[in-house]
């Protein structure tokens, strides 16, 4: 039973490994400007990398980067199309 075990740990440990690898190599492709705007995006400023919004497609490998006046811009454009649809179906 104790080899099973390990056997078990060892393949998780290699799928953590394949998954950490996937992400490493995802954020070598992490642009350095706004998608929207082309506002300068600046890796090693703390304030930048925790506001700024990052999505990923994993299955296309792409990495799109919007700053937050940007990414504001776009959920009240989705916000305002939700209402517009609702408003429709009434």
């Amino acid at each position: 039973m104790g080899s099973f075990t390990r056997k078990v740990q060892r393949q998780k440990k290699k799928d953590a490994e394949k998954a950490m690898a996937t992400q490493v190599a995802l954020f070598g492709k992490l642009p350095d400007k706004c998608l929207t705007c082309e506002e300068t995006f600046d890796k090693t400023n703390k304030e930048m990398v925790t506001t700024w919004s990052v999505v990923v497609r994993e299955k296309e490998d792409i990495v799109r980067l919007y700053c937050p006046t940007c990414w504001e811009k776009a959920i009240q454009i989705v916000e305002d199309f939700k209402k517009r649809v609702e408003e429709k179906n009434e």
